[in-house]
């Protein structure tokens, strides 16, 4: 396609939102060239499929660029580290955002390119991060945000999309906006909005209901290296790999389903449905690690850094200069990070049965209740002492009641 056509790239994932700005970029915003571009960052591979079919269908210069593996590795992985988490749920779509938005850079510049579009709308977090990401790596872009500009409604969308013959799988009955990759999947819209709904079994694809679950507990031990899930049971695998496996056993097992009221960036109070059958577990075995091989300061100091690593990277700023600073006290954690957790999956419940490392700050001899290695008379004065202000305290106050 030739550079001195007007085009714009649009960040696509072939979904309502995206979809309707296509016609809008031609026929409202005057672009001759819309440039579609599809990031797999582990969406079902019919979805990418649906998405390219889709470009085509409605005349798009279209591109899938393949970032599975990257996205495990550098943004599933950090987020393990960290233990990612925002207001009880693990961080799955605001992780990917950054990398969407490289990716979009990265095509345009070999297109020289330089106006983008993107399907966020003007309530959710999904703007920020994306138009941050954009202008992070390159500066003079211009942005489009036809959803937003034109304060769309879901419904006139629907409408929209089908006066224009583009193909959708939304109704006005089953209005579902969905967002996958591998690490989550977030279910919103509808009547799903509404606080008090509860979720029907349909918004569900990776997880069973505990009720389907198969009646019987299947144990499962994770093998970590420096802070990073290796291996599932004793079986090796690449990042992309291993969480997919994990997506498959948790889910199965009805681990994963995470129903919540979440406060986004611009003070809206939404309510949101989860599956992220693979980060619950690993989190969880990775924080059962931590606690076997960090020592207690660590543990309270390192549970500050990862909630405000979280926040950043909830917020999409994943090239803030504090979120490496904040990264180079928890890879230094991570370097003892290394050994391996058992777990317990049935219905929906997971437990932890069993945490073994080299690096282990935990010895038998010395807590066992049979030993006496540990020589409990040496507790004697510590004991005596204990709390000693807090009894002056309170001795004071006493002494100040009776003397009224």
């Amino acid at each position: 396609m030739s550079k001195n056509k007007k085009q714009v790239v649009l960040v696509y994932s072939g979904g309502l939102d995206t979809s309707v700005c296509i016609p809008l970029m031609r026929e409202d915003y005057g672009y001759e060239n819309v440039i579609t571009v599809t990031v797999d960052v582990g969406q079902p591979a019919e979805d990418i499929a649906q998405a390219a079919e889709k470009a085509k269908i409605l005349g798009t210069e279209h591109y899938t660029v393949d970032a599975k593996e990257e996205f495990a590795e550098n943004f599933c992985f950090s987020a393990i580290k960290a233990n990612a988490d925002y207001e009880g749920y693990p961080l799955s779509t605001s992780i990917a955002r950054p990398l969407i938005a490289a990716k979009a850079v990265e095509v345009a510049k070999k297109l020289g390119a330089t106006a983008f579009a993107h399907g966020c709308t003007g309530k959710g977090n999904d703007q920020f991060r994306i138009e941050y990401g954009i202008r992070a790596l390159m500066p003079d872009a211009t942005i489009h945000a036809p959803v937003r500009e034109r304060n769309m409604t879901r419904s006139w969308e629907i409408e929209y999309a089908q006066k224009k013959n583009i193909p959708i799988k939304q109704s006005l009955e089953k209005i579902w906006s969905i967002d996958e990759n591998l690490w989550g999947r977030s279910i919103e819209g509808g009547r799903l909005e509404e606080p008090d709904f509860a979720p029907p079994e349909e918004i569900f694809q990776w997880t069973k209901s505990p009720k389907a679950a198969a009646d019987k507990v299947q144990e499962v031990t994770i093998d970590f290296k420096a802070g990073v899930p290796v291996a599932v049971n004793g079986v090796s695998a690449s990042p992309a790999a291993l969480i997919a496996r994990m997506n498959q056993i948790a889910g199965d097992n009805g681990i994963g389903r995470i129903d919540i009221m979440e406060d986004r960036m611009l003070g809206l109070k939404v309510r949101e449905n989860y599956e992220c059958p693979a980060a619950v577990t690993l989190l969880a075995a990775h924080k059962a690690l931590e606690a076997l091989v960090l020592t207690t300061d660590e543990l309270k100091f390192k549970a500050k850094i990862d909630s405000q690593w979280s926040n950043l990277a909830y917020s999409g700023l994943w090239w803030d200069p504090l979120k490496d600073d904040l990264e180079a006290f928890i890879t230094s954690t991570q370097k003892r990070v290394t050994g391996s957790v058992s777990m317990r999956l049935y219905k929906g419940n997971l437990s932890i049965i069993g945490r073994k490392s080299p690096w282990a700050l935990y010895s038998e001899d010395l807590a066992s209740f049979d030993s006496t290695t540990f020589d409990q008379k040496e507790s004697t004065g510590m004991v005596k002492n204990f709390g000693l202000q807090q009894r002056m305290y309170f001795h004071l106050v006493e002494k100040y009641k009776r003397e009224q």
